[in-house]
């Protein structure tokens, strides 16, 4: 069995993340994915308190086992969800789309374990002065908001900026992922793309039919001029948007374009206008399974991998 300290530091089984995937990453995933021994991840994405509260609670009456809530900090109601992960006890606090420093000391009193995500040394070493608990190195290869380095080359230097544990995330579907993450010094893994096909994701049938029909070219990155480039699959809004983004289109403009796609590719599996969020990995994923499989499956098949890596030294 694979040991690692953030499983020690988190009381949980497997050192698996589920990412906290806006409009997808709901109460129900996240305790599928922590009653089959990962940490499940609660998006609270652009959402108001009240919902993720309801989340939080429909997660506790489906699992005793640890939680996440991930906080998009660009969010309107960042504030007031970083109060109600507070009150409701939640064990892990995952942060993206800015710096969190303004609530950490809050979040530390309250016994929270504060795992942010970051994209580059800078923020890695920022996030270990203020105090963080561990960090996600998530490369540009994951789907939604990406960075511009590759999880191969961001990992081992955040590894090298930082004492803290460190979480690899991008382009991670399966056991090799897992034990090439563990080589670069990671010492845990976090995926968002598998758990798209698991049975207890509530994305729209054309959704997880998109992500298991997907091919190894199938996703592209648009957002770059505004300077928050996102990944999703090649679709006709995607395409559209990238015409618009280079066609002189203004910022406002050009931002009103995507409100509400990501809402309906979830919720409406519209193939023409919505906007399905995805990673390079997303031809990796093959079939539909439970989110305990795929967390077992992934750590049972990097298991003898890692056994195996003394073969090359001779």
């Amino acid at each position: 069995m694979i040991e690692s300290p953030i499983c020690k530091l988190l009381g949980i089984q497997y050192p698996v993340f589920q990412g906290g995937m806006a409009w997808i990453a709901d109460g129900k995933l996240a305790a599928a994915v922590s009653n089959g021994g990962g940490l499940g991840i609660i998006a609270a994405g652009n959402a108001p308190g009240s919902y993720v509260r309801d989340q939080i609670r429909i997660a506790r009456s489906l699992t005793d086992k640890p939680i996440g809530v991930n906080i998009m900090l660009m969010s309107p109601f960042a504030q007031e969800v970083a109060q109600v992960v507070i009150e409701e006890k939640v064990e892990v606090v995952t942060t993206g789309a800015g710096n969190p420093s303004k609530y950490m000391k809050a979040w530390k009193e309250a016994g929270i374990c504060v795992i942010p995500v970051v994209a580059s040394v800078a923020m890695a070493k920022l996030m270990t002065r203020l105090g963080a608990s561990a960090l996600i190195a998530e490369g540009g290869e994951s789907g939604g908001h990406v960075g511009e380095l590759t999880t191969m080359v961001l990992v081992p230097q955040v590894c090298d900026a930082t004492t803290l544990p460190v979480i690899a995330a991008g382009g991670i579907a399966d056991g090799r992922g897992v034990a090439a993450a563990f080589m670069l010094g990671a010492c845990g893994v976090q995926m968002g793309t598998r758990f798209l096909s698991a049975y207890e994701c509530s994305i729209h049938p054309n959704y997880k039919e998109k992500i298991l029909k997907a091919t190894d070219l199938c996703t592209m990155v648009t957002g770059k001029r505004l300077g928050h480039p996102v990944r999703s699959l090649r679709t006709p809004f995607a395409r559209e948007y990238s015409k618009a983004e280079y066609g002189g289109m203004g910022d406002e403009e050009l931002e009103a374009l995507a409100v509400g796609k990501l809402r309906m590719a979830v919720q409406e599996g519209d193939n023409e206008q919505g906007c399905f969020l995805a990673g390079q990995i997303a031809a990796m994923v093959r079939k539909e399974q439970s989110a305990a499989d795929i967390v077992r499956e992934v750590m049972e098949e990097a298991e003898p991998i890692l056994r195996e890596a003394s073969r090359w030294v001779k």
